[in-house]
């Protein structure tokens, strides 16, 4: 058991301002995996001091010794990747195939920013026909507050705290209670990599406190991921104080199956795609639309497959499936089998049958499940429920399945499967959504990232994320 007493605040462990905890638990057995403490106001108020005083000299840090320090963090961040991936496992319940496939990747996506920030136009020269010039340069957006949610935490610590830290700009990681024991360990490492004093906070906080962290005058920028109801309410609190805010929210993203795909391959595409970190995804794909002359094999294919998933203990390597993050979330989750027959919809897989092993009697599993006979309009199909459930639409015309595709409040992401992968890309084309895989084809990595409609605002990878660091400064020379 992991036990923390302080919080990493300016780049410095602090005594919090008070002795409230969090207790982390296991989803699988609800055995006790560590503690740590909860930030108060007082604490986000003294990250914030030390973050406005750090502002002025970080951003003049030459670019050079930036790129450093976090060269260090990532060749220390590395060589942790195995310990954190079982730590987030334990907290979560994500299946370790998965955080370990996340951790290992993370050093490489870092290393792509620093490649960025190399070759970003930091600074350029204009010249008119007159010979006066304009500097155009990008200048730090300010303190920004970082705040991620449970699912992924250090994809989605990361995916901000770097390209911010490269761009100049002191940083508040505001990380959820479920997984406060792995963002202690990220504090260590940006402790070890040497990183300047307020520079870096790292703290776990309840909703109250992170209300006052985003609202906090002395913020600028808030990057935030986590659901579309969140999101909305720290969208209308930044405008209020017109502070920059980039939301990577929730996602109910199409598949669109056509009628001259493979069923088994794209069942075992969609294994990944829907299923994978136990369906808490916002990318996940939960809708799947079927070409009606093809609906019966695509049915089967997705129903065989999820029968087959191994649910159990995420820690076990040969798991794929592993428990809901905590007992409301579950609740919900099963609450949403149950509409779906309510609703018309048909299990072709799965169900809110509890597991008769008794190894999971204590944890939080759900049956990866998946709906037929389902329409558009149903809550199931409309709703994101966040877990191992995805259900299957009929489609009668191409232009019907992306009219579909687009009918929904979300669009994060989306696919399409065909044997002529050049249509696909006409397919992707027509729907507005921000990423769209033909084939499963993986995104690249520095590929802008981000969502249409209520999935949110601004983009995250790529120089796209990088430039949401920073504010452009326009400084006219005459001659």
């Amino acid at each position: 058991m992991r036990t923390y007493d302080q919080l990493f605040l300016g780049s410095r462990w602090t005594e919090p301002a008070t002795a409230d905890t969090f207790e982390i638990r296991s989803p699988h057995d609800r055995a006790l995996v560590g503690i740590a403490p909860k930030a108060a106001v007082a604490d986000v108020d003294r990250a914030v001091a030390a973050a406005r005083r750090a502002l002025e000299p970080w951003g003049r840090t030459p670019l050079a010794e930036r790129l450093r320090l976090v060269e260090r963090f990532n060749e220390l961040h590395a060589a942790r990747a195995d310990e954190i991936a079982e730590l987030v496992t334990a907290e979560n319940g994500s299946p370790s195939w998965f955080t370990g496939w996340t951790q290992r990747n993370l050093p490489e996506r870092t290393a792509a920013w620093l490649k960025l920030a190399r070759e970003f136009s930091w600074e350029e020269t204009l010249t008119d026909e007159a010979g006066n010039r304009t500097i155009v340069r990008a200048a730090p957006v300010g303190v920004v507050a970082a705040v991620i949610p449970w699912n992924s935490p250090h994809s989605a610590a990361l995916v901000k705290l770097i390209p911010a830290l490269l761009a100049g700009n002191p940083v508040l990681l505001k990380a959820a209670p479920e997984t406060a024991l792995d963002a202690m360990v990220l504090a260590e490492i940006f402790e070890q990599a040497g990183f300047p004093e307020g520079v870096v906070s790292v703290f776990a906080a309840d909703r109250d406190v992170s209300e006052h962290l985003v609202t906090h005058p002395g913020v600028d920028k808030i990057a935030f991921t986590g659901s579309t109801a969140a999101g909305r309410r720290i969208a209308s609190l930044a405008g209020a104080q017109l502070k920059r805010v980039g939301l990577e929210l929730g996602g109910k993203s199409a598949a669109i199956v056509l009628a001259d795909a493979d069923p088994k391959t794209v069942a075992e595409g969609i294994r990944t795609a829907t299923f994978a970190n136990n369906g808490e995804m916002c990318v996940a794909h939960t809708r799947i639309l079927a070409a009606r002359e093809r609906y019966a094999e695509v049915v089967a294919a997705l129903a065989e497959m999820a029968d087959g998933l191994v649910v159990g203990d995420p820690a076990k390597p040969d798991t794929f499936v592993g428990p809901i993050v905590r007992q409301d979330q579950y609740e919900r989750v099963l609450s949403y089998l149950r509409l779906g027959v309510e609703e018309g919809a048909r299990i072709a897989a799965g169900g809110a049958e509890p597991f008769a092993d008794p190894e999971l009697a204590n944890g939080f599993y759900v049956r990866p499940t998946v709906f037929a006979d389902v329409t558009n309009d149903m809550r199931i199909a409309r709703e994101e429920i966040f877990g191992p459930v995805l259900v299957v639409i009929p489609f009668d015309t191409e232009e019907e399945a992306t009219r579909l595709a687009n009918d929904s409040d979300y669009g994060l992401s989306g696919g399409v499967w065909t044997a002529d992968a050049e249509h696909g890309v006409e397919v992707a084309r027509a729907v507005r959504t921000g990423t769209f895989h033909v084939n499963g084809a993986p995104r690249h990595g520095n590929a802008a990232f981000g969502g249409f409609k209520a999935s949110g605002i601004g983009r995250e990878y790529g120089s796209h994320g990088l430039a949401e660091f920073v504010e452009w400064q326009a400084i006219a020379v005459g001659r």
